[in-house]
């Protein structure tokens, strides 16, 4: 399955499939879904979920702060906190026929490639 469901309380309320670029999950809201989250926008999907076709792109952008703050390093930064730029990430993608195409605003490393969208 490269696409599955996002159920919640027993009622699906969207589509989810894994972003090899951004190492997380994107979610769609289709037509049948509509009405969940009013004002969102809406996705065609054409039902496949092995070979997925998800109509129109999908954006996502997120802001993160560069050099990050984690578990790792919190003691240190609460004891010694360095500056943090903000920078906003892009994930723009067509997912046809299986594959996502990652379009040219994106910001990470698959920028301008077609590769095949993962197993979840």
């Amino acid at each position: 399955m490269r696409i599955a469901p996002i159920v919640v309380e027993e009622k699906r309320i969207g589509w989810m499939f894994f972003c090899p670029a951004c190492k997380h999950g994107h979610a769609i809201q289709t037509a049948s879904e509509y009405g969940i989250f009013p004002g969102g926008d809406i996705w065609t999907f054409n039902g496949d979920t092995e070979r997925p076709t998800i109509k129109a792109s999908v954006l996502s952008r997120c802001n993160t702060w560069i050099p990050p703050v984690n578990e790792t390093n919190l003691e240190e930064f609460h004891k010694n906190p360095w500056k943090q730029e903000q920078v906003e990430s892009i994930c723009h993608s067509m997912v046809t026929d299986g594959r996502i195409e990652f379009m040219n605003d994106c910001t990470h490393d698959l920028k301008n490639k077609t590769v095949e969208l993962p197993e979840i």
